[in-house]
């Protein structure tokens, strides 16, 4: 649309407007009179604004005349444009596009006969979603609310946790016809202005006709898209967002989804639960190595149980040997077809607890997984320990608090089990270093997936495979933050408090 100077007849412009609104049956057009000479023309969208605020200024206007006091007015349209932009946040335009884009951000556009332009008054009125607890990453210790599908609120949540000025948040408009606002966030002086401008000229670089949640954006700025680990953390938790942007990360927050990306992403922040924070660093870091081996038991026991009961049976001890070898009498399929079939049951189950409601669907995949497990083991269809084997990697998968990471782990489980099924123990150990490999090549905005393991950052290693005191985390990851200042005072450590000789004798 070329930009139309709006230095024309009132009902002119109404007529321009309506030609590009037509067929538009929520854009509402109002015509107001004060008095015999004044005519105001206000246009918006029904459900996005509020008008009471407006009604009651022009009500005054069309009973009392122009106040006292306003100083130098003479008509009633500049008593109304003093009076609008002393309660709400207003903008002067001069182009039928502007007023355009300005109508479509859930404004109203206020059309004043012989007023040259016309005005923006930001008067959002639309419903908004509560602050609510989590739904996805639940923590028993720590805040309970979450992000909301509303730009603003998510801003004052964060603005809730850092309370600095150092806290930037530079706003963009991606999707030519979503026109969607996306929020870069980042603390000024702690992430490297590198990573900042990379992540903004990638964002600016998206050319689309809609974003509609943040997964769009991900798909557009990831480094590795055909990769199945995540490089781009998302979150629904004000937390750890401002836990991140404390590290030197930065966020990406878009209006109209709760979901938010943070990048870098590193392997050991999509193993991290919220929890590993708010509770003692002694259990923590017990859980973290034990959920460390359940990844590891996620994503090779069906396989390694498959090459040793088919290549390498003398591995096993002579009693549960001969117990497996008992339970498969008479089972139709080899042990990497039964293990296929309990495998794809199993996540079949897990998809449909998700499409269903959420007070049936527990229940639905815990009562399917033992309706066909036992039905199929009687039916001789499937063995008793493949079961076993299944049920216990599914139930260690659960313990990978990301979604996205779970999601990695259960797909790379199927080829290392082909793998495992054809060349045995030697197919396995093929896996497992073709994925250490891919997982050492890959970055996250130029930071090394695996760091500070690999390249090895002795100073960051607190955070990674155990989570270690407070007081010992006092550095920053030198890949992502701009300088590796102290996050703690140097004076600071354990230990008990000193209180004053007199303190301790009253």
């Amino acid at each position: 649309m070329n930009p139309v100077h709006l230095e024309i007849d009132i009902h002119t412009k109404e007529q321009a407007l309506k030609e590009i609104f037509r067929n538009c049956s929520d854009v509402r057009f109002r015509q107001v009179q004060i008095d015999d000479e004044v005519v105001i023309i206000l246009v918006y969208i029904d459900g996005l604004v509020t008008t009471d605020i407006l009604d009651n200024a022009l009500l005054k206007l069309s009973f009392e005349g122009v106040p006292q006091g306003l100083g130098d007015v003479e008509t009633s349209g500049e008593a109304l444009i003093q009076q609008i932009s002393a309660i709400a946040e207003t903008n002067v335009v001069t182009s039928l596009q502007a007023i355009v884009d300005g109508v479509l951000n859930a404004n109203i556009a206020i059309l004043i006969d012989e007023e040259p332009g016309a005005l923006l008054a930001k008067l959002h009125g639309f419903s908004t979603r509560a602050i609510q607890e989590p739904s996805i990453e639940y923590s028993i210790r720590g805040p309970k609310e979450s992000f909301t599908e509303t730009l603003h609120t998510n801003t004052s949540l964060l603005r809730r946790k850092i309370r600095s000025s150092k806290l930037k948040l530079q706003c963009l408009t991606v999707g030519e016809l979503t026109q969607t606002d996306v929020i870069i966030a980042y603390m000024e002086g702690i992430a490297q202005d590198s990573i900042v401008k990379e992540v903004i000229n990638r964002v600016e670089r998206i050319c689309t006709d809609g974003i509609l949640d943040t997964s769009y954006i991900e798909e557009f700025i990831e480094d590795a898209p055909f990769s199945p680990f995540p490089l781009i953390q998302n979150t629904e938790r004000p937390d750890i967002v401002a836990a991140s942007l404390l590290e030197g990360k930065v966020a990406i927050i878009e209006d109209g989804t709760p979901s938010v990306l943070i990048v870098p992403m590193t392997l050991w922040s999509g193993l991290q639960s919220p929890d590993d924070y708010y509770e003692k660093f002694i259990y923590m870091s017990f859980i973290r190595m034990l959920r460390l081996f359940m990844v590891l038991i996620s994503l090779f026991l069906p396989a390694f149980y498959v090459a040793v009961s088919t290549f390498n049976p003398q591995l096993i001890p002579s009693n549960l040997l001969f117990s497996i070898i008992s339970a498969r009498e008479g089972i139709p399929f080899s042990a990497v077809g039964e293990a296929l079939i309990m495998e794809v049951m199993f996540e079949v189950l897990r998809e449909a607890s998700h499409r269903l409601p959420k007070q049936i669907g527990s229940a639905v995949s815990i009562v399917g997984a033992l309706v066909i497990g036992q039905a199929a083991v009687q039916a001789g269809i499937v063995s008793a320990p493949m079961v076993i084997i299944v049920a216990a990697t599914g139930i260690a998968s659960f313990t990978i608090p990301r979604y996205s990471m779970g999601f990695a782990f259960r797909l790379l489980r199927f080829p290392i089990l082909i793998l495992g099924s054809i060349f045995g123990l030697y197919g396995v150990v093929l896996a497992a270093l073709a994925m250490v490999i891919h997982l050492v090549t890959l970055q996250s905005f130029g930071v090394p997936y695996l760091s500070p393991i690999a390249p090895q950052v002795l100073s960051s290693l607190q955070d990674t495979l155990i989570r270690a005191p407070r007081w010992t985390m006092n550095k920053r990851l030198p890949f992502i933050s701009s300088r590796n200042n102290p996050r703690i005072s140097k004076g600071e450590k354990r230990g008990k408090r000193s209180f004053p000789k007199n303190d301790q004798e009253n």
